[in-house]
């Protein structure tokens, strides 16, 4: 009867040899080709290893102290062992310590020596421990904490483990090497789940407790809005850019890698909280957020009907600064605008243009002293007549033709116009040339900057494409004084670029990086890695993130905390926001059809 299955059998002894021939080789594959064992490392391949152990801890542990290894910008594995140790014995031997320890006080007392607080110390926290112990709230571990380095050399080696040896004994941790025994450091590193050197210190529930890593890498709060998912341990990234010493916010990634996607979900769910927001918008990707929720957009162009007064003058409060201050500073601001219109001016201009604009409100009876009574300001036609007839006016007068009566007429020169009092306000400035588009863009946030300051609310500036900005002298100090100042009316800026360079090249940009608290990094090229990760201090780590990362996904800075993040919308939000062409059309399609049926 067993004659059949014979063959069968023989089958299956092949098909174990044919897989334990083809494990082998698998393993001989992945393996290195070497293990060299030296009395305090290891040579693996071509990478060196050393293991070191922690031999001592304080009297009392910190939460979070562990995140300083954690954080280190080195390769290296960790395990941590947890042996619970049994209860029963563990009160029999606390039982005796104390005993012991108490017979020691007694004695000492009774030869008439002054009371040692060592003792007595000892004797409260055994009996402390005793009471945790009994009552079920502490429980007692042998914990051994082995962290295994790698280097490509013994040099290396050397440095990796003088500095992880130095940010424990700072806080009077101790670690010592595993001489005689790295090969068993190395496997206890391993996750495999084995102890190979149980080296172990005794602690209870409580300290043992502190050496969970990822505290520091927790950016959520009790207020403030949702920016994403903590990749590091799945949390939510929840936080209040207000409470911060600024609420400045850089944003920075590779065109398509979901900037604007993220920073239009930061400004939906900013307006559910009655925080006002203002965008300036180089190329209409904000329009349809508009247009959804009920917000106001103006398209600031040469034949637009929606018109910005550049001379429009400054609404600001009493307890602000003087009169005087505020018309020299108005003043200043206009010489900045001339001085990017004309591409530049000569300091004897620069003089005579000062001169000018004074008489210019002067013409219309405005004067630093009266400046509140809101009288009609000029327009830039008046600064042409006054440049006309002052002495050595005639060619700045002339140069200022074409944005009066020249091409660009309807840009300029006509009478403020639109009302900046709804919660989302967006100025749109895609329809003007490259040579007027940093010009609108610094008209717009000088109006921006005149009428926030006559009632204090709680406002967000988004500046998209802020390199146009950057590339010019006169906008970018500009933009360095708003980001400098916003804080003090209640505002935070939002600086968005995907051209890093222009912003590290300019000598303005690195300012505004580092007044600016927080920081959205998504995926970036492989070009501006280098300059990126040396401007915010990136780790190898986080490079590597930036470098790799799929549409969305990226690294949060609040601070000194840095965490990597997803940005996910609900269905009703990516709605709203979206930027994908194709989805548009097919919501476009879609209310097509509601309104025919």
């Amino acid at each position: 009867m067993r004659l059949p299955f014979l063959p069968q059998k023989k089958q299956k002894q092949k098909q174990d040899t044919a897989y334990a021939e083809a494990f082998s080789s698998l393993q001989n594959l992945i393996a290195p080709a070497g293990l060299e064992i030296n009395t305090n490392s290891l040579k693996l391949g071509e990478q060196y290893c050393s293991t070191l152990f922690i031999l001592t801890y304080p009297d009392y542990l910190a939460s979070n102290w562990f995140s300083s290894i954690i954080n280190l910008d080195e390769s290296f594995d960790i395990s941590i062992f947890f042996h619970p140790l049994d209860i029963n014995k563990v009160l029999r031997d606390l039982r005796k310590k104390s005993a012991e320890i108490q017979a020691q006080i007694n004695i000492e007392a009774e030869r008439g020596l002054v009371r040692n607080p060592l003792l007595e110390a000892a004797l409260n926290n055994i009996e402390k421990l005793r009471d945790t112990i009994q009552q079920g709230s502490e429980r007692l571990f042998d914990v051994g904490v082995y962290i295994t380095f790698w280097a490509d050399n013994k040099e290396g080696l050397s440095k990796v483990e003088s500095k992880i040896k130095n940010l424990l004994e700072q806080q009077l941790i101790y670690a010592k090497p595993t001489i005689f025994r790295e090969f068993e450091g190395m496997e206890s590193s391993f996750p495999l789940g084995l102890d190979r050197l149980f080296l172990t210190n005794p602690l209870n529930s409580q300290p043992a407790s502190t050496l969970f890593p990822f505290s520091s890498l927790d950016l959520s709060d009790n207020k403030g809005i949702l920016y994403g998912i903590n990749l590091h341990n799945n949390s939510l990234v929840v936080f209040d850019r207000f409470a911060l010493p600024n609420a400045n916010m850089v944003v920075f990634a590779q065109a398509g890698a979901g900037k604007s996607y993220a920073v239009k979900l930061e400004i939906l769910r900013s307006l559910l909280l009655g925080t006002n927001i203002l965008i300036v918008d180089p190329e209409n990707e904000y329009q349809y957020l508009a247009d959804s929720i009920g917000g106001s957009y103006f398209n600031i162009a040469v034949a637009s009907e929606d018109n910005i007064n550049p001379f429009e003058l400054p609404l600001v409060k009493e307890d602000e600064e003087t009169n005087e201050e505020v018309f020299r500073n108005h003043i200043l601001n206009l010489i900045g605008l001339i001085k990017l219109m004309l591409g530049g001016l000569s300091p004897q201009e620069e003089i005579i243009l000062d001169r000018a604009l004074v008489q210019t409100y002067a013409s219309r009876d405005i004067f630093s002293e009266n400046m509140m009574e809101r009288k009609t300001p000029p327009l830039m036609e008046d600064l042409e007549n006054v440049l006309q007839s002052s002495e050595g006016g005639e060619d700045l007068a002339a140069k200022l033709y074409k944005f009066t009566k020249g091409t660009y007429a309807g840009f300029l020169n006509q009478p403020s116009n639109i009302d900046i009092n709804n919660r989302l306000v967006i100025f749109g400035v895609r329809e003007l040339s490259d040579e007027l588009r940093p010009i609108a863009m610094y008209v717009v946030l000088n109006y921006i900057w005149t009428m926030i300051k006559k009632d204090m609310r709680k406002r967000i500036a988004v500046i998209d494409e802020g390199w146009w900005l950057l590339n010019h002298e006169e906008s970018a100090s500009f933009l360095f004084g708003l980001v400098k100042r916003a804080r003090k009316y209640y505002l935070g800026v939002t600086f968005i670029t995907q051209d890093i360079e222009d912003a590290l090249n300019s000598p303005y940009g690195k300012p505004i990086i580092t007044n600016s608290s927080l920081a959205l990094l998504l995926r970036q090229s492989p070009a501006n890695i280098d300059a990126i990760g040396k401007a915010l201090n990136l780790t190898e780590q986080e490079k590597t993130i930036l470098l790799q990362s799929s549409i969305g996904t990226g690294l949060f800075f609040a601070q000194d905390k840095h965490v990597a993040i997803q940005i996910i919308a609900s269905y009703a939000e990516d709605q709203i926001i979206t930027s994908n062409p194709a989805q548009l059309m097919a919501i476009k399609e879609a209310k097509k059809k509601l309104k025919e049926e």
